[in-house]
């Protein structure tokens, strides 16, 4: 729910995989805080997403910790788009390799990760 509710925030669409959360969940709907009804959104697999992604010439990038490029680091293309993984497996390593660039949050101090909905934001006003 904070995702798409961030999503709205940015201007960004939301693509699912069909293992995420129930959209229609009661908390799901009450964190959106409305904006569930206003942010287009879509659930299908992402493999499938990602090659639709890429013909519209979108750039897709994977939030990663490993094999990864800092944000500090690129530019990012105008048009893309990102992908989250859950808190508890991340990204899957078949869905890793259909993304064109890996990319990670600087981060300081001693913490290891972000919540999903956090990264999402971060990168979505990047």
């Amino acid at each position: 729910g904070t995702m798409i509710r961030a999503a709205e925030a940015a201007g960004a669409s939301v693509i699912m995989s069909p293992g995420c959360a129930d959209v229609f969940n009661p908390k799901v709907v009450r964190s959106t805080m409305g904006s569930i009804f206003r942010v287009p959104l879509a659930v299908m697999d992402l493999k499938e997403a990602v090659h639709k992604l890429r013909k519209n010439d979108v750039t897709v990038y994977a939030a990663a910790l490993k094999d990864s490029v800092s944000l500090e680091e690129i530019v990012l293309e105008e048009k893309r788009a990102f992908i989250i993984g859950n808190e508890a497996n991340g990204i899957s390593e078949g869905i890793l390799e259909e993304a064109d660039k890996k990319i990670r949050i600087p981060m300081k101090g001693k913490v290891e990760s972000l919540n999903a909905a956090v990264s999402a934001a971060i990168l979505l006003f990047r």
